[in-house]
């Protein structure tokens, strides 16, 4: 289970205005920080850009570059800020993502396809809705993943989102149980070992009281893990939650264990 930080937001005040004066320091400052703290990978979200969308991604992307060299997910709905920052990239990045709504379709998937990138993939209808159980989740994911090839996207450059929601929806504890249902069926469905990744604010979203969020986040971390999910888009800055999605990837190794590797 790869860790990802989704730090580095615009919708951060600090972030925000940073990018708009194009002022590089902030966002280098909390990708250092971020690569520190264990992520191996940072989620770029830059929102809509609604407003200079290829100079705000550029700019964002080779501010961040220039003080790290993880791997990159560009995270926003706006076709021409994801070209933009894949052209920026000096290493393969991934796009942060399609699903079946139809203008996706039209403007991310080709982008996909042309530039050779993987493609976070969301498990959604074409109105952006989420399916309400992990059997139409699971429709969905034949659906996109067929668009997905049809376009030459690889299946090993794929990558499905089941789509957390947040704990204190009506469902929300069921809804949880069946992303979890969802990330262990995929593989054996599609009939490959399917990347999955999964969003771990979205469960907490809303929550009041910090110390429950973080208890909730660190309980269901281990049964993501245990559901065989790939990747974790997470706050790597909250030493506690991120010291438990360590921990839950010993249980994968190979090697001897010792008491030096917990923690």
């Amino acid at each position: 289970m790869r860790i990802i930080a989704d730090n580095l937001r615009i919708t951060q005040k600090a972030l925000e205005i940073a990018v708009a004066k194009e002022d590089a320091a902030p966002l280098q400052t909390m990708a250092k920080q971020c690569e520190m703290a264990g992520a191996e990978g940072i989620d770029i979200n830059s929102g809509p850009l609604y407003h200079h969308p290829e100079s705000r991604m550029t700019f964002m992307v080779e501010a961040v570059q220039d003080a790290t060299h993880l791997p990159l997910i560009l995270d926003t709905s706006n076709p021409k800020a994801l070209k933009a920052g894949l052209i920026a990239c000096k290493i393969p990045s991934t796009l942060n993502g399609l699903s079946l709504e139809p203008a996706k379709l039209a403007h991310i998937l080709p982008l996909a396809a042309e530039y050779r990138t993987d493609l976070v993939c969301y498990l959604l209808y074409p109105n952006g809705h989420i399916p309400p159980d992990s059997m139409e989740r699971l429709n969905v994911a034949l659906l996109i993943y067929q668009k997905c090839l049809a376009a030459g996207i690889e299946p090993d450059r794929i990558i499905i989102d089941p789509v957390l929601v947040p704990l204190s929806w009506q469902d929300g504890l069921f809804q949880a149980r069946e992303v979890l249902n969802v990330i262990k069926i995929l593989p054996e469905l599609l009939g490959f070992p399917v990347r999955t990744i999964a969003g771990l604010s979205n469960l907490t979203a809303g929550a009041k009281d910090p110390a429950k969020k973080q208890l909730a986040e660190k309980a269901y971390l281990p049964m993501l893990a245990a559901a065989g999910l790939s990747m974790i888009l997470m706050n790597v800055l909250n030493a506690e939650t991120i010291r438990v999605a360590r921990t839950c990837r010993l249980f994968s190794r190979e090697s001897i264990f010792t008491w030096e590797m917990v923690g």
